[in-house]
C-alpha cells in the first residue's frame, strides 16, 4: 500500500526536478546566446576596425609604412582582447575569388575555405560560421566584404577561438549540475520534515479511531492543528460518530421494543397454556383457550410483519418499483372495499378527490401506506365519527390526507409520533392493538418514493395526516 507521506516527497522531488530543468535548460540556452552573440559581436567590431584601415590605406599590404599603421591598430586591437582572455586570434585578407591576399602575423593554419563563403561575401552579404581547426579546436569564422567604388575590392576574414567559449559552457553545465542536485537534496529533506509536520495530525487521528470502542461512542475527537482542513475533517469524523451513536441507539431501542412487543403476546400465550394443562378440562374450555391463544398468535404474526417490512425501508435500497401511477383510481378502489369495516364501527368514510397528474410510485406500497393511516383513524375514531380522505394538488406535490375526527393526539407527542414503537399514552390505555410501527412504515414508504408525512392534531377534535409524494417534471420534447 502507497504512503501520502511518500507520495508527497515523490511529487515535491519530480516536480522541483522538472523545474529545475526546464531553469536550466533556459540558462543553458540563454548563456549560448549570450556567449555566441558576444563573440560574434567582436569579431564584427574588429573586421570593421580593419575594414576602414584597409579603405584609408589600400595599398597597407605592400607599404612598410602602412603594414605599420596597420600593426599599431591591430596591436591596439590585441590588447583589447587580451583583457578577453584571448578571444580573438588572428586577421586575413582574401581577393573576391578567394585568394590569400594577407595574412595577420598571429595567424593559424586552417582548413580551406569554401566557395559558397565567398559567393556569399561577394554578394556583399556578411557571413558567420563555426568550423574546427587542424588541430581540432572549435573556431568562429567572421567574413566581411570591403567595398570600393560600390564593387567588392576585399573580403576581410575575423577568427576567433571558441575554446573559452565552450569551457564558459561547461563550467554552466557543472554549476547548474551542482546547484540544481543541492536543491533536490535540500527538496528530499525539506518535504520530508513538511509531510511529517502536516501528515502528524492524521497519525494521531487514526490512532485515536483505532482505540475506539463500543464503550467509546460518546467519545470525541480534539485535534489540535492550525489547519482549518484538519480541523474540517475531525468534525467530519465527529459528526459521522454522531451519527453513529444514535444509529446504534435508535437500534437498541428498537430491539429492546421488539423485544418487550413479543414478550406481552408470548407470556399471554404461556399463561393460556399452562391454565388450560393443569387439569382436565371441557371441550369448550379447550376451545376458548385456543381461540384466545390463536389472538397472541396473530398479534405476533402481525408485529413480525411489521418488524419485516420496517427492515426493508431501513436499508439503503427500498423493495419499491417506481411506474407512473394514477393515484385517484387506487384509492377509490381502496376504499370501496375497506368501506364494510367503517361501517361496522359506524364510522362514516367519504373520499373527496380532484383531478391530479399521475406520480411515479409503487401501487402495493402507496397502499400500504394509505391503509396504515385508515387502520389508525379506525382505530381512535369513536362511532358516529368521520374519516375523510382526500386527494389534490399543493404546488409541487399530490397530497393523500386523512382526517378524522377522533381522540386527537397531545402536542407533546407529535415530534415523536413516527418513531418506532412509539404510542402515546391515551393510545396505551385504550389497548387497540396497534403496535406503534404502522406510522414508522408510512414514514418509510414516503420517503422511499421522495415524499413526506406530516401530521396536525387537536386534542377532541381529530387529527390531519397529510402524505406528499413529488410531482413528475414534465420534459420539453422538442419540435
Amino acid at each position: 500500500m502507497k504512503s501520502l507521506r511518500g507520495l508527497i516527497r515523490q511529487s515535491a522531488l519530480i516536480l522541483i526536478a522538472g523545474l529545475l530543468l526546464v531553469f536550466s535548460i533556459l540558462v543553458y540556452a540563454g548563456g549560448d546566446a549570450l556567449l555566441r552573440r558576444f563573440v560574434d559581436a567582436r569579431l564584427l567590431g574588429m573586421a570593421e576596425t580593419v575594414a576602414k584601415i584597409v579603405e584609408q590605406y589600400p595599398n597597407f599590404m605592400k607599404s612598410p609604412v602602412e603594414g605599420g599603421v596597420v600593426s599599431a591598430e591591430m596591436s591596439r586591437s590585441e590588447e583589447e582582447h587580451l583583457q578577453l582572455s584571448g578571444v580573438t586570434h588572428s586577421l586575413r585578407v582574401f581577393s573576391p575569388e578567394g585568394v590569400l591576399v594577407w595574412n595577420g602575423s598571429d595567424a593559424e593554419p586552417q582548413r580551406p575555405i569554401t566557395e559558397q563563403v565567398f559567393e556569399q561575401a561577394r554578394l556583399g552579404h556578411v557571413v558567420l560560421e563555426t568550423v574546427e581547426s587542424i588541430d581540432g579546436t572549435p573556431v568562429r569564422h567572421l567574413f566581411l566584404p570591403i567595398v570600393r567604388e560600390g564593387k567588392v575590392q576585399y573580403v576581410l576574414q575575423a577568427e576567433a577561438s571558441l575554446r573559452l567559449y565552450r569551457e564558459t559552457l561547461k563550467g554552466l553545465v557543472l554549476l547548474l549540475t551542482m546547484g540544481s542536485a543541492t536543491i533536490l537534496l535540500v527538496a528530499w529533506l525539506g518535504s520530508g520534515w513538511l509531510a511529517k509536520k502536516v501528515l502528524n495530525p492524521l497519525d494521531v487521528l487514526s490512532t485515536e479511531a483505532e482505540t475506539m470502542s463500543e464503550s467509546d461512542l460518546g467519545k470525541r475527537l480534539i485535534l489540535g492543528s492550525p489547519y482549518q482542513e484538519f480541523r474540517r475533517l475531525t468534525q467530519a469524523f465527529n459528526s459521522v460518530m454522531d451519527r453513529f451513536e444514535r444509529s446504534v441507539e435508535s437500534q437498541r431501542r428498537f430491539v429492546d421494543h421488539a423485544a418487550h412487543e413479543m414478550q406481552t403476546p408470548l407470556t399471554v400465550l404461556q399463561g393460556h397454556l399452562e391454565v388450560a394443562l393443569l387439569k382436565a378440562r371441557t371441550p369448550d374450555e379447550y376451545r376458548e383457550a385456543l381461540i384466545n391463544n390463536l389472538e397472541q398468535v396473530g398479534r405476533l404474526i402481525s408485529l413480525t410483519r411489521s418488524l419485516l417490512t420496517l427492515a426493508k425501508f431501513t436499508g439503503d435500497t427500498p423493495p419499491v418499483r417506481l411506474a407512473p401511477l394514477a393515484l385517484g383510481a387506487l384509492i377509490h378502489d381502496l376504499l370501496a372495499e375497506l368501506n364494510l369495516l367503517f361501517d361496522e364501527r359506524r364510522i362514516t368514510l367519504s373520499f373527496e378527490s380532484q383531478p391530479v397528474p399521475d406520480v411515479y410510485g409503487d401501487a402495493q406500497w402507496i397502499k400500504q401506506a394509505v391503509i396504515n393511516l385508515l387502520d389508525n383513524a379506525l382505530r381512535y375514531t369513536p362511532s358516529g365519527g368521520k374519516v375523510t380522505v382526500r386527494l389534490q394538488t399543493a404546488g409541487k406535490w399530490v397530497t393523500v390526507i386523512v382526517e378524522d375526527t377522533g381522540h386527537g393526539i397531545e402536542p407533546e407527542h407529535l415530534p415523536h409520533l413516527f418513531e418506532r414503537f412509539y404510542r402515546t399514552d391515551w393510545a396505551r390505555a385504550k389497548d387497540s392493538g396497534g403496535t406503534g410501527l404502522g406510522l414508522p412504515i408510512v414514514k418509510g414508504i414516503a420517503a422511499a418514493h421522495g415524499g413526506a408525512i406530516e401530521v396536525t392534531s387537536r386534542v377532541n377534535e381529530g387529527s390531519v395526516f397529510t402524505l406528499r409524494f413529488p410531482i413528475p417534471v414534465q420534459e420539453t420534447i422538442p419540435a
